[in-house]
């Protein structure tokens, strides 16, 4: 067995299957036909000189020779992500790549700071997944992504965690709804009404809930709603009230869609956090990002 035979071509693509533990599925992932990328792992088993993956019924699974190689791999991958970051800090600012995973919440201010921070180091690539918080956690907890931008931070994770601008929480309603109007609304006036909720687990609802729950009230979940423009249709149409963000309401504030009702306690005031696991090894593109989300924090509209 002489493992400098094995290529780092190889390396990856063994890494890949054992990730998805599916041959298709990586293959996929690889943009490779499935019979290059099968004869680079048989290769690969042929250097190590022992079967990689063993086969029960229609499922794939590593063997021990497969475990350690693939220990082996994710020590490389780290080690080359470092060396490309350590290239790219001696390169500057104006080279390398940035991964982001946000909120879909933050969606509505996140990309417009993206969007100044491109056109300013027009040579650094940009990849960007947004997604609900159960998404990010789970991204955050594989450190896939330089940086995660979230409402409440995660206490389950070991995570560095910098708040960079508010996100207040203001509570909206039709703008036929009898409470349109009134003054200094006291939240258990709002014990029957029913209430268009996020998913569980979601930081809005957290807050929201926590909030009401302080005040002796129990919200009526009339409907669980996965996202925040569905949310905003639906109490559009007079189905019931919703806690949202102040940055995913300005435009239907502004033009009557949506009114925000005067309740004492409102808004609640929420920061984004720009988060990353802690011992992360930030690249000078992320900490050149990071620093202009400080400098450019985004600022809620006025409107009621």
């Amino acid at each position: 067995m002489n493992l400098r035979h094995a290529t780092l071509h190889q390396l990856r693509i063994f890494h890949a299957v054992a990730q998805h533990n599916s041959f298709a599925r990586a293959a996929e992932a690889l943009h490779l036909s499935p019979p290059t990328l099968s004869l680079q792992v048989k290769q690969l088993s042929e250097t190590v000189g022992q079967p990689l993956f063993e086969q029960l019924g229609k499922k794939i699974y590593l063997t021990a020779a497969g475990r350690t190689l693939a220990d082996a791999c994710a020590d490389i991958e780290t080690r080359m992500e470092r060396l490309s970051e350590d290239l790219e800090a001696l390169q500057g600012v104006e080279r390398g790549s940035l991964k982001l995973a946000i909120l879909t919440t933050v969606k509505y201010t996140v990309p417009k700071l993206l969007g100044g921070f491109c056109a300013a180091h027009p040579g650094i690539e940009v990849a960007m997944v947004v997604g609900n918080r159960e998404n990010l956690l789970q991204r955050l907890a594989n450190n896939q992504d330089d940086l995660c931008i979230m409402g409440q931070p995660p206490e389950q994770l070991d995570v560095v965690s910098e708040p960079f601008a508010d996100n207040p929480l203001v509570l909206v309603a039709p703008p036929d709804h009898p409470l349109v109007g009134k003054k200094r609304i006291a939240p258990k006036r709002l014990a029957s009404e029913p209430f268009i909720l996020r998913e569980p687990g979601s930081g809005t609802r957290l807050t929201s809930e926590k909030f009401f729950t302080s005040q002796g009230v129990t919200l009526k979940n009339r409907l669980e709603v996965g996202s925040n423009e569905a949310i905003k249709q639906t109490v559009a149409g007079g189905l019931g009230l919703a806690v949202l963000s102040t940055h995913t309401v300005t435009a239907e504030l502004a033009l009557g869609e949506l009114v925000q009702l005067d309740v004492v306690g409102f808004p609640l005031i929420r920061r984004w956090h720009v988060v990353y696991p802690r011992g992360k090894r930030l690249s000078a593109a992320a900490l050149a990002f990071k620093d202009w989300m400080f400098e450019h924090q985004p600022t809620p509209g006025r409107a009621r």
